[in-house]
């Protein structure tokens, strides 16, 4: 699914002004050190920074292709996304990423809980052309970057979205249960 792909991680910020320490930057160095995983990351703090990021990999990233996944590190509640003190829907979130992700996986960090309705889902996969959304519905004092890296790394061996989140669950069962990891597609 993954097979020598990249992944584009952008992370919610108060300020890209400002120097801030990302408690992910070291684990997507840590992805490209022991999985050889290439990986690129971005910082935003506001709705125009997410969108000229977006753009910006979308319409002037010549390895756009290559990207599998779409890692989002936001905070949010109950299924909208928190960008500069604003919360945005996943009906938001769809129209703007229109027919724009095709044959991406969309994953969030455990910094946001994921759980949605069918409808929801759907309507944002069908929108946007994604292949799933991913990420975890329970909120727990740990950071999932260890958790996301060994399932990026899955993606490397298989193809099939249900047999990543099967050989996941077998490796890690403990903590995915705790976390919630999910995957909808």
């Amino acid at each position: 699914m993954f097979s020598k792909k990249r992944i584009y991680c952008l992370e919610s910020v108060p300020d890209v002004e400002s120097p801030s320490k990302s408690l992910f930057l070291p684990e997507l160095e840590n992805l490209a050190l022991q999985y050889g995983i290439t990986n690129v990351y971005k910082t935003c703090d506001s709705i125009e920074g997410f969108e000229e990021s977006i753009s910006t990999l979308v319409y002037e990233d010549r390895n756009f292709k290559d990207y599998s996944i779409i890692y989002l590190v936001f905070e949010g509640k109950e299924n909208e996304l928190k960008i500069d003190n604003y919360y945005y829907s996943f009906e938001e979130l769809a129209e703007f990423f229109e027919g724009k992700l095709k044959g991406k996986i969309i994953h969030f960090s455990n910094t946001f809980l994921l759980d949605l309705e069918e409808e929801t889902f759907q309507y944002f996969l069908d929108v946007t052309g994604a292949k799933a959304i991913s990420g975890y519905g329970n909120r727990v004092p740990v950071l999932s970057a260890a958790l996301d890296n060994l399932y990026f790394s899955l993606g490397e061996e298989f193809d099939d979205p249900t047999e990543i989140v099967e050989v996941l669950y077998e490796k890690q069962y403990t903590i995915c249960k705790t976390m919630g990891f999910k995957m909808y597609y």
